[in-house]
């Protein structure tokens, strides 16, 4: 191929490799993560053109048929996407033209590659808040078993990592069960928001053919159509932008769980031990055993934070098409990438993480019932609760306190003795299935 999809004629002056390379990048490889969307958009674009006439039966039938050939060599990796196509866009139309002649020139009327990538990208993303959404419901179903297994299970809590009162591993469970419950339903939110067909809208200001829009949103699954052209084109990168926002909700959990974690599986804590399949060796010291899942896992958010420093610095642009917004699509699929795949693992490491119950109990000084006790001061002999507070303590009113009657004590909705978990699995319950709610 020594043509691009812009060249004017077979005599237009070629680009300079170097400089070639440079405008494209690696684009073209990274069209591969959406090069299936835009098989998919390609077909939908021709059937639209075939409904108002632009396209026959005969040669959509035939558009759809070479498609299909394409993603089936794409699949089973027997289609290789690289130079000398720019980007997966030209790849497509290089393929139809190959196939079909003249007729796989007509795919391309009435559309540009700006909104042929927004449509695929958009369809990306809406995937990808799908499996954001998933992930975080498996992630809450496996906190939720793990809490209601140790509902009463023994442990310190901790505020500024100093021990302080007793508390449970079913509270420290519940609480990631609940914040992944609240990441899904952002995530469901999210993919809603950005379900809009940007399919149709050219290059920004719209084409002198009457494009059946809601036919092809139709078909490719989208809600609705984003409307104005212009529009479309400012909205690259801002909606890739609040989906990686939503995404570093669920990194930033991630990475809660996963300094737990990697303080509690330590020698000093010995609360937590790791499932072989995610801890590994040290190649010089015969004794480690590293936790080297959660520590690449903790390290997600820094991807995905790097990947929104990026965008919001590239943004700044002003209304239509910009090259620079080329740009966007790395960071995106970088963080994408390797993120889901942390958060889609993890729910195999908490499920098959052990707990060392006597180590939690042993920790658990008698010092740390001295909240319990102010309050009971309140509750049994009216003292006001500064006073209680200030009350010393004596031996004898620590000697027979116990972790378990501390917990049960703790009824306060949400606390260890009333942790409420039905509540939390009815709300998973209705993001499984919102016909439920």
């Amino acid at each position: 191929m020594n043509q691009y999809l812009w060249s004017k004629s077979e005599q237009s002056t070629p680009t300079h490799d170097r400089i070639q390379q440079f405008m494209s990048g690696n684009d073209v490889v990274l069209d591969a993560e959406i090069f299936l969307y835009d098989i998919l958009a390609t077909f939908a674009h021709a059937s639209g053109l075939e409904s108002i006439g632009v396209l026959d039966s005969e040669e959509l039938k035939a558009i759809r048929d070479a498609l299909n050939e394409l993603s089936k060599q794409f699949q089973s990796d027997t289609y290789q996407l690289g130079p000398p196509f720019e980007d997966g866009h030209s790849a497509i139309e290089f393929w139809l033209t190959e196939k079909l002649g003249p007729v796989g020139q007509k795919v391309h009327t009435g559309r540009s590659r700006n909104d042929q990538v927004q449509v695929a990208m958009r369809m990306y993303l809406r995937d990808q808040m799908h499996r954001l959404d998933n992930a975080c419901q498996d992630l809450a179903t496996v906190c939720l078993e793990r809490a209601d297994a140790d509902a009463l299970t023994p442990m310190p809590g901790y505020t500024h990592l100093q021990r302080a009162v007793p508390s449970s591993v079913g509270l420290w469970m519940a609480s990631f069960a609940e914040s992944f419950i609240d990441i899904a339903e952002l995530a469901s939110m999210t993919g809603n928001w950005i379900d809009c067909c940007p399919l149709g809208t050219a290059a920004g200001y719209g084409v002198n053919l009457p494009l059946n829009r809601e036919k092809v949103a139709d078909e490719l699954g989208f809600s609705r159509l984003q409307q104005n052209p212009m529009y479309v084109q400012n909205s690259r990168g801002r909606f890739e932008l609040q989906c990686l926002a939503t995404l570093a909700q669920g990194t930033l959990e991630l990475r809660r769980l996963c300094w737990d974690l990697s303080l509690y599986t330590s020698q000093e804590f010995a609360f937590v031990t790791l499932s072989d399949e995610f801890v590994t060796g040290s190649s010089i010291m015969p004794n480690k055993s590293n936790p080297d899942f959660v520590e690449l896992a903790r390290a997600q958010h820094a991807v995905v934070q790097g990947a929104i420093t990026e965008l919001q610095a590239l943004l700044s642009l002003p209304s239509g098409y910009q090259r620079d917004l080329q740009l966007t699509k790395p960071p995106v699929i970088r963080a994408f990438s390797s993120s889901l795949l942390a958060l889609e693992l993890s729910v195999d490491l908490v499920q098959q993480m052990s707990m060392n119950k006597q180590a939690m109990a042993k920790a658990i000084d008698p010092i740390l019932h001295s909240t319990d006790i102010a309050i009971e001061r309140v509750t049994q002999e009216g003292m006001p609760f500064r006073e209680a507070y200030r009350c010393p303590l004596t031996e004898n009113d620590l000697s027979e306190r116990d972790a378990l009657s501390s917990l049960q004590a703790r009824v306060s909705p949400g606390a260890c003795g009333d942790l409420q978990l039905n509540a939390l699995r009815e709300r998973l319950t209705r993001l499984k299935d919102p016909s439920n709610a």
